[in-house]
């Protein structure tokens, strides 16, 4: 059994190859290289912008999280972020069901964790200088969905937090498909915000999955290789 799951989470190990840089290494040496343009001529706002990006993942848990599991191997530290992505997916998914917004350390926790992923999918974009390709665009393209998932699921505990509304979510699942039907634009108009602090959460969501959308998801559907039925030659 132990050997099913091993070979089910991990696939083919490196047998304890290491990088020759940690994730944290790496991040500084991306700094400098924004810093000393080794590889693009960037200056005034486009030059700050990316240096704010590759700095801001020293401020948050995942890149450390990277850094202990790679100790073990490159695969761990994939799992190991994969179970962090997933984490973050479920923990508003638990403050709507257990009626926990009134905690606000847990709102506070939220918010921090959400504003990882708000800088770090721009940061793959715009300030990856040095950073190698990832093993797998379909896995980056995976959790780019559960990124998807945990922005939505955020806000649908943010807009549960205070009388934002038309009229109060009446179940914890009714935030959820706020967000979502806010996330695609949809509108059926059964809720609406009422409040500036409310109207302030729908703006910047639709901005962002606007942005995330169009941007993010593009940049990385172009560079997914497929590799299945459709791609071998008819022979017969």
């Amino acid at each position: 059994m132990k050997k099913i799951l091993k070979k089910l989470l991990l696939g083919k190990t490196s047998k304890g190859v290491q990088p020759k840089f940690n994730p944290i290494q790496k991040r500084i040496q991306n700094i400098q290289s924004i810093w000393n343009n080794d590889h693009q001529e960037d200056n005034g706002i486009e030059k700050i912008v990316r240096l704010i990006l590759a700095s801001s993942q020293l401020l948050f848990p995942g890149i450390y999280i990277k850094y202990w599991a790679s100790k073990k191997g490159v695969e761990y530290q994939d799992l190991a972020l994969d179970f962090y992505v997933l984490l973050k997916v479920i923990f508003p998914i638990m403050i709507l069901i257990n009626h926990w917004q009134s905690h606000q350390w847990l709102i506070w926790i939220l918010v921090y964790v959400f504003l990882e992923t708000v800088f770090y999918i721009p940061t793959l974009i715009f300030a990856s200088d040095l950073f190698s390709k990832p093993r797998s665009y379909k896995r980056s393209m995976l959790l780019l969905f559960f990124n998807y998932l945990e922005i939505a699921f955020a806000y649908a505990v943010f807009y549960s937090v205070g009388n934002y509304m038309n009229r109060p979510f009446l179940h914890w699942f009714d935030s959820i498909y706020f967000s979502i039907v806010t996330s695609s634009s949809i509108g059926y108009g059964d809720y609406h915000p009422i409040t500036p602090i409310g109207k302030f959460l729908v703006t910047t969501q639709a901005l962002l999955f606007l942005f995330f959308i169009v941007l993010f998801l593009n940049f990385f559907s172009t560079k997914v290789k497929t590799k299945g039925y459709f791609d071998h030659e008819n022979l017969e």
